[in-house]
Parts: C-alpha cells; structure tokens; sequence
C-alpha cells in the first residue's frame, strides 16, 4: 500500500512538473531548449494526436446569421482562415506565436432599421481551433467608417450550416469593461473572441482543426533585437 501511495505522489510530482515547464517556457520564464525533448508524451497527449503531423488549422465558408437581437437584419460573413504558426515575429515574440494566421474575414450588414448597409474586410492575424469551433482575430483594412482601420476584431466560429452551423462576434454581446466608472469597449487581443452565439440560417462553415505545433526550439520571449 505505501509502495503504491508513493507511486501515484511519483507520477502527480512528474506531472506538474511537466506542465509547470511548458507554462514556464510560454511566460518566458526558462529557455525552451531547457525542456528535453527525449521525454516522451503522455497518454493523453499521444491519444489527442499531439506531436504528429496534420495539415494546417482553416476555416472557411460564408453563411448569414440570424441575429437576436436585430432580426429583420442582414448579417453576413465569408471567412478564409489558414494558420501560420511563427509568421508574425513581435517585439517581445521575435519567432512570432503558434497560433499566428492568415486569411481574410468579410462583413456585411444590411440594417432594417434605416434600409442602410455596410460592408468591411479585415485581415486575419490568429486561429485556433478545438474539434468543429474556432475562434480567430483579423485587422481591419477595409470600412466605410476610417475609424475602424486598424480595429481588430474577434470572430467565432462552429462548423455546419444552417441549424447546425454558428458564429460569434465580439460587438453587441461582449467585450465591455468599465474604466474610471464608464462602460468602455476595451482592445480586443488575438484570438479573443465570445461563443458562436448566432445560428447561421443560410451558407455554412467549415473548422479544419489542427492540433497546436510545437516550439521552435530557438523560440524564446524577449526583445527582438
């Protein structure tokens, strides 16, 4: 019995350990060379496909959403998204971020209210994925309004088309904080973005997921000099 309590304190010690150093390594706490990789993966690692090769991360289609809170609204989206892991090199990130991207990201919005329409492009800039949902980031390059260039925003997205489909936005039902006692629409960071809230009643999407790459082995936060 002590020789099996001691086993399972081994195996929980090793565990954390593990994942204190890939934690570590992400906040730029330790060099990711110090992380040997003769250390083989865990079951559930290995089980979740973690290490093999796959095609890149994509999301792709166009659907219009059924909105809530508007609903005599018409509200599109196209998406191409591809990921491109360490593409996009930072000050801090000089080897950019895993879940760097590229793609393009469409909007359309005609309001019943006024009979009026707008429509916008974006570029983006980050994707993830988790089975059939996503949530990607894209910039701002195109809009009637040049107060938005330069404006990202965050999109999600779960794949199927109409009654199954969905997609989120990070306007109208999130990304609200209060600064010095006023509501404010805080800068929307990459890949953050709400649930698929809006199901998609014509069109459809379609998630490509991809397990996160590993690091570089020369990737390491710091100043890009």
């Amino acid at each position: 019995m002590q020789h099996k309590r001691s086993s399972s304190r081994r195996r929980t010690v090793t565990g954390a350990v593990g994942a204190a150093t890939a934690f570590a390594v992400l906040c730029g706490l330790t060099s990711a060379a110090s992380a040997s990789p003769s250390v083989p993966l865990s079951k559930a690692g290995a089980e979740a496909g973690v290490g093999k090769a796959y095609p890149p991360a994509r999301v792709s289609g166009q659907g219009r959403l059924f909105f809530a809170y508007t609903p005599d609204d018409d509200i599109r989206f196209s998406v191409e998204a591809t990921a491109a892991p360490f593409s996009r090199p930072l000050d801090q990130l000089p080897k950019g971020m895993p879940t760097d991207a590229r793609g393009t990201v469409t909007i359309y919005h005609w309001m019943a209210g006024n009979n009026d329409s707008r429509r916008g492009e974006a570029a983006v800039d980050c994707l993830v994925t988790a089975g059939d949902t996503a949530t990607l980031s894209a910039v701002v390059t195109k809009s009637a309004d040049p107060r938005e260039i330069g404006k990202r925003m965050g999109f999600s997205v779960k794949t199927g088309g109409p009654g199954k489909g969905r997609f989120g936005f990070d306007w109208a039902v999130s990304n609200v904080d209060v600064v010095d006692g006023k509501t404010v629409a805080p800068r929307v960071g990459t890949c953050m973005a709400p649930a698929p809230f809006a199901p998609v009643v014509k069109g459809g999407f379609t998630v490509t997921h991809a397990e996160l790459p590993p690091l570089p082995a020369d990737w390491q936060p710091g100043r890009n000099s």
